[in-house]
């Protein structure tokens, strides 16, 4: 089988390379997966040049979630059967096939399009776990968050939708406005706006009882502006590699509470059942069309590094992915 392997780490040019790979039967415990689909996230260019929070022992295959079909099952594996759609929990994606355990596996709902189940377990489960595990939301409560065109924004304003809260989006280029109010955003400025000033009167007199920030610096303080007294902001990305500047008065007289967000130690923290149960909700909503994420192009595993390249690029309309099954 063909897979991506990393073999140090820096320039993907340099160090990622395509080699063919002989895959030995699955363990008792384990399945065998044929690799229909992978996206590029930006966490997976991280991990190719060292970045990352946590990065593999190498050699290693990249990739940070997919889609695969169940082919072959361990001889202790009950709860699945060859022909299931599932999605791998953890890194090692970019390959035409991969064996693992039958517990690191998503079952997925049938009639879900593999395109979209192969983003099913970052974006979605993120946007979920901000909406929901730290601040006590009711509905028609205000969300405001920056970087809302990107994957987990994107996921964060279907979802907020679907629990009837309302959403201020903050985007950098005008053309996004239009399309993220088709999507179903309340409302959306370019980030010039000055939300201390206007926030108010953006959300109908309301602030915001919760900021989900992706960028940082300048950006972040102008989400906390915005925020209701007492409520958090949530930094989950760091696009502008600024820090947080808060001034003493969010703290001491605004009582506002910040906090990090990594979807590993979340899945790390929940258990599986739970997990389970949070995937299965996201994937009827991916098959009925509730989260939607757009894609960009989409190449074969061999033009790796053509996809890299443009998952870079600026003013992509959506995700990267690779297609592991195309020759």
């Amino acid at each position: 089988m063909l897979a991506a392997r990393l073999h140090a780490f820096g320039r993907a040019a340099d160090v990622l390379s395509l080699d063919e790979l002989d895959l030995t039967p699955p363990a008792p415990d384990e399945v065998r997966l044929e690799m229909l689909a992978s996206p590029v996230n930006p966490a997976d260019l991280n991990v190719i040049e060292g970045t990352y929070g946590q990065l593999p022992d190498l050699p290693a295959i990249p990739g940070n979630e997919g889609v695969g079909r169940v082919a072959a099952l361990g001889a202790a594996v009950t709860a699945l059967r060859p022909g299931d759609l599932v999605a791998p929990l953890g890194s090692g994606s970019w390959c035409g096939a991969r064996n693992v355990p039958a517990d690191r596996v998503v079952p997925l709902p049938a009639g879900v399009d593999p395109h979209q189940a192969s983003m099913i377990t970052v974006n979605p489960p993120t946007a979920y776990a901000l909406l929901h595990d730290f601040a006590a939301l009711a509905s028609g409560d205000w969300v405001v968050q920056n970087a809302a065109n990107s994957g987990v924004g994107r996921c964060v304003i279907q979802l907020a939708r679907r629990l009837g809260l309302r959403t201020l989006n903050v985007v950098r280029r005008p053309e996004l406005i239009d399309e993220l109010l088709a999507l179903g955003a309340d409302r959306v400025v370019l980030d010039n706006t000055d939300l201390r000033t206007t926030g108010a009167a953006l959300m109908g007199g309301a602030s915001a009882r919760l900021a989900l920030n992706a960028v940082g610096g300048a950006s972040a303080l102008n989400l906390a502006n915005a925020l209701a007294p007492g409520s958090p902001l949530v930094t989950y990305g760091a696009m502008a590699r600024q820090p947080l500047k808060i001034p003493n008065g969010l703290l001491i007289f605004g009582g506002l509470s910040f906090h990090g967000f990594w979807l590993r130690s979340w899945f790390r923290d929940k258990p599986t059942a739970e997990q389970h149960r949070i995937f299965g909700l996201l994937g009827e909503m991916l098959r009925d069309g509730t989260i939607h994420v757009p894609i960009h192009r989409t190449f074969p595993l061999r033009e790796i590094q053509t996809a890299l390249a443009e998952a870079v690029a600026d003013r992509r309309g959506g995700k990267v992915l690779l297609d592991l099954q195309a020759r």
